[in-house]
């Protein structure tokens, strides 16, 4: 009995082991996996904005500039442009082929120039993996002069969907093991020193160098993107910040305007604000958003 019950404690150890090292191993997939994503998808944007260089440098302007690239929905980006250009059917499908064989995330796309005026489609024609199904129709057309976008959306990877499913999957026993850690993780000591860059704000205390709140007790952390605009708040509580500064002081540096992100971290701060009913973001319908604190 007592061998057998060693038996059952080793085994217990192995298991143990085992599920510490596959959790580790699919975190580290994760990782590598959104890393690599966020390097592909930027560089992406750049080939993006040198189709829309090359599209200019043909139209003969050398002059004027592509404006910031969009992201308009998950898969899609639109290409806009300072003045009025043409192009040439064939030069704008070999441009584009050309440039976007250099992204790794590339597969099938399709391609869409519309009229900046009434959002009509000018020309359109989609590209597949299989040059068989290519629909590029209007060949060795040229536009009219006119004020353009150029509209992309890719299709998606199967094997980033494939690998999201494996790690959503994942997900509960993930959340279970980084639970045990958490509790056994020491808090860091808040810095004193007034030069840290340490906001009160009402009843919660914002950390803006360790990118944490505390509220009621509670150590919140805050993602880099959270910080900075949080921060924003904080140095003007309880007034009207608009939208579009909030969107160019943190996007638009980084040469890509993302509508919805904007919404999407509000929300997440809105989250980790709730635990106190004194201080909320409020939406200012029209303007902006507004760091309500009640004193």
């Amino acid at each position: 009995m007592l061998d057998s019950r060693n038996l059952l404690s080793g085994k217990g150890k192995y298991l143990f082991g085992f599920m510490l090292l596959f959790s580790i191993s699919v975190i580290c997939a994760a990782f590598s996996m959104t890393d690599s994503d966020d390097f592909n998808t930027s560089r992406r944007e750049v080939l993006l904005r040198k189709i829309g260089d090359e599209l200019l440098l043909q139209s003969g302007d050398s002059t004027s500039r592509v404006l910031p690239v969009k992201k308009i929905a998950e898969n899609e980006y639109q290409i806009g442009f300072e003045h009025e250009l043409t192009f040439q059917s064939d030069l704008l499908v070999n441009i584009i082929r050309r440039l976007l064989a250099k992204d790794p995330l590339t597969g099938d796309y399709v391609v869409n120039v519309l009229n900046r005026g009434n959002s009509s489609v000018a020309y359109g024609y989609a590209i597949s993996k299989n040059k068989k199904d290519d629909i590029v129709p209007c060949r060795g057309r040229k536009q009219p002069t006119a004020r353009y976008t150029v509209n992309i959306k890719f299709k998606p990877t199967g094997i980033n969907t494939a690998m999201s499913g494996y790690i959503l999957g994942s997900l509960p026993f993930l959340a279970f093991v980084g639970f045990i850690v958490s509790r056994s993780k020491p808090r860091k000591a808040l810095p004193n020193d007034k030069y840290t860059k340490t906001f009160t704000l009402g009843p919660v205390l914002f950390d803006a160098q360790e990118r944490q709140l505390i509220i009621n007790k509670n150590t919140i952390d805050l993602t880099g993107t959270e910080t900075r605009l949080l921060l924003i708040f904080a140095l003007s509580p309880n007034e009207t910040i608009e939208r579009s500064r909030l969107q160019k002081e943190i996007w638009e540096d980084e040469g890509v305007i993302v509508g919805r992100s904007l919404d999407m971290f509000i929300s997440k701060l809105r989250k980790k604000l709730e635990l106190d009913q004194n201080i909320n973001i409020v939406v200012i319908r029209g303007k902006g958003y507004k760091l309500e604190i009640s004193h």
